[in-house]
């Protein structure tokens, strides 16, 4: 095939056009890796408007209990927004990922041969079939072997080649996750922060209500209202971290199940449809050709 012919194929995966992040205008990261200026942004626009709702229904407790316990529920909100915009960027990349899978890159008959000879008929067919194989998980393995395949001594050496690609996936996956993992850390910290900030008003209020007079009712319950309303950003603080954090921790699981299981896949793909199909023949022919000098 050549590369006339593979423009002819219907283009199957067009990453610019239907990766998340480049149809928003904004540079796309690295397979499921996500851009840390479009995720802030939808986390930032998801803050605004949660806060936007609670302020119509200010009287609820819900309302309250955001908007009436301290600054550190405000950061709180943020970071579990733009946590939640991670992994939803995450999922739509995802998805266009496992596309490829669906591919027919190499011809699934038991009679086809990959070798030197026909590795650039797969090329080019994959050139047709995505804009740039270098996005996907999957045609970058398999454009790095193919593309080297001729410099390339053993059946081995390709399936090393593979492995160690497959490697730096998973490193890279697991690095792709860095910044969730920190958010996943932090908001807890600031749920701590704010029971700190609580107990320290509670307590500043309670010294007040110490020094007032036994007679004096009125001024009592004032006094003893300031006290409950520290306790209460003490412990709703870390309420809402708490339950930010772990909801937030069960879906960066799971997702990250699924990303792995993603990239079994894609080692299994390259087994089935690369290795098991190599005959690398014009190495064969030259360890069997005569040195010069021998007859």
């Amino acid at each position: 095939m050549d590369e006339h012919q593979a423009d002819k194929l219907v283009r199957v995966l067009n990453w610019k056009k239907m990766d998340l992040e480049e149809r928003l205008g904004f540079r796309g990261g690295k397979y499921t890796d996500t851009n840390i200026w479009l995720s802030f942004s939808i986390g930032l626009i998801l803050t605004v408007t949660f806060f936007g709702i609670l302020m119509t229904v200010r009287n609820s407790y819900l309302a309250k209990v955001f908007l009436d316990r301290g600054p550190t529920q405000y950061f709180t909100s943020l970071l579990s927004f733009w946590s939640i915009a991670i992994l939803l960027i995450k999922v739509r990349k995802m998805a266009l990922q496992t596309k490829a899978l669906d591919l027919m890159i190499v011809p699934h008959s038991h009679d086809f041969v990959l070798a030197p000879a026909t590795a650039p008929d797969i090329l080019n067919r994959m050139y047709g079939l995505v804009d740039n194989p270098k996005h996907f998980v999957l045609l970058s393995r398999i454009e790095r072997a193919l593309s080297n395949l001729s410099n390339i001594g053993l059946i081995s050496d390709v399936s090393e080649m593979l492995k160690s690609q497959a490697q730096n996936d998973e490193d890279h996956m697991e690095s792709s996750y860095s910044m969730i993992k920190g958010f996943i850390w932090a908001i807890p910290v600031l749920g701590f922060i704010g029971t700190v900030l609580g107990l320290s008003q509670a307590i500043s209020s309670f010294g007040s209500v110490l020094a007032v007079s036994t007679d004096i009712i009125d001024k009592l319950k004032s006094e003893l209202q300031n006290v409950t309303v520290g306790l209460s950003t003490a412990f709703d603080t870390t309420l809402v971290a708490l339950v930010a954090a772990l909801c937030i921790q069960l879906w960066l699981t799971a997702l990250k199940k699924k990303e792995e299981s993603f990239l079994d896949d894609c080692k299994e793909y390259c087994h089935r449809y690369i290795i098991s199909k190599l005959r690398l023949i014009h190495v064969q022919e030259s360890s069997a050709a005569p040195l010069p000098g021998e007859k």
